[in-house]
């Protein structure tokens, strides 16, 4: 079976790569690394992986090498950190908006041909902004605000992509809607904008790493936005790449929560880096609040039974783990940057 995965070279993008090379798949990438510039990610030299580096809107111009693709996983997407957000608010609305039209647009023909059997589709926790329903259900959306973001109302529309070209053309689709999805390889995108948070720049990928990264650097007291008892369920890139396998392999059109039900605060995490980084003896944190973004959602909730009883999903790698794991690749990518020598 041949895959296709826009986005390949992306933070999720290379776990759902890595996770299709080892079950046996082919997978062809379309990238044009328009996210963290010119990267090398560990399934580039795979005998099974080729990489087609290309803007996505492009492709459904020039698809005739692609019939013999049997899923689509659209993953390909402006995404960056909170502040993201709101620097870029027209843009992850316009932009992803092509980009998802052209990866429909080529899916369309593809099926059209008789070649495609699925596309799976990236969707987001964003489109449960405005739920007060915890833990939430996929069905739950039905009944939720639509989201107030442009992020979280585009990655809403994604879903709407995918009923209608179910509905007029009888394209089938999975949609995948990841939680919090932490990991190595979430470094900083291009285009991010450049906030200092106390003495330390934000690290405005992810909460995880800018933790780990003010840890490291031993600010004190830690800076917090918001007041640090947000709620997320922080889920590994592997469990969500085998996640989002089995939504592409399961034969039903539907949609799926993929995500640990491993509920944790944002203060709670940031003791769990603490005492991964400096051992059971670690000082206590201290902490100061700075002001939150607009869209900072305060709790993130799934519902994960869906996944569970109808996929057989469920997360296996703890958030500790998890911490563990990105605390050694920031290391050791802070080692790397630190022994270069200058010329």
């Amino acid at each position: 079976m041949k895959v296709l995965i826009t986005g390949s070279q992306g933070f999720i993008g290379s776990y759902v790569c890595a996770e299709l090379l080892e079950r046996g798949y082919e997978v062809v990438g379309v990238d044009n690394y328009s996210k963290y510039g010119r990267i090398s990610r560990s399934h580039d030299k795979h005998p099974n992986f080729t990489l087609i580096e290309e803007d996505v809107k492009a492709l459904s111009s020039r698809w005739s090498p692609l019939l013999d693709v049997d899923y689509i996983i659209a993953g390909a997407a402006m995404i960056g950190g909170i502040s993201y957000f709101h620097k870029y608010a027209y843009d992850l609305l316009a932009e992803n908006e092509r980009i998802t039209a052209a990866t429909f647009d080529l899916a369309i023909k593809l099926w059209g041909k008789k070649s495609l059997k699925k596309i799976v589709v990236l969707s987001s926790s964003m489109v449960f902004e405005n739920t007060e329903i915890y833990p939430t259900p996929e069905d739950s959306l039905f009944s939720t605000p639509p989201p107030l973001s442009t992020y979280g109302f585009q990655k809403l529309s994604t879903e709407y992509f995918a009923k209608g070209a179910y509905e007029q053309y009888g394209l089938p689709y999975t949609i995948a809607r990841p939680f919090n999805c932490v990991g190595v390889g979430e470094d900083e995108a291009l285009g991010e904008e450049e906030i200092t948070s106390g003495n330390v720049k934000l690290m405005m990928s992810h909460v995880l790493p800018d933790l780990i990264n003010k840890i490291l650097r031993g600010q004190n007291p830690l800076h917090l936005l918001g007041s640090g008892e947000q709620i997320r369920c922080y889920t590994n890139g592997a469990d969500i790449a085998r996640g989002i396998r089995m939504c592409m392999e399961y034969s039903g059109v539907d949609d799926f929560n993929i995500s640990t039900e491993e509920v944790t605060t944002v203060k709670e995490l940031a003791e769990i880096i603490n005492e991964v980084i400096s051992g059971k003896n670690a000082s206590p944190l201290s902490f100061s609040y700075d002001k939150p973004y607009e869209y900072d959602v305060q709790r993130r909730i799934p519902d994960v039974g869906k996944a569970q009883t109808v996929l057989g999903f469920t997360s296996s790698i703890s958030l500790k783990e998890s911490v563990e794991e990105v605390v050694n690749y920031m290391r050791n990518k802070n080692e790397t940057i630190n022994n270069t020598p200058s010329h």
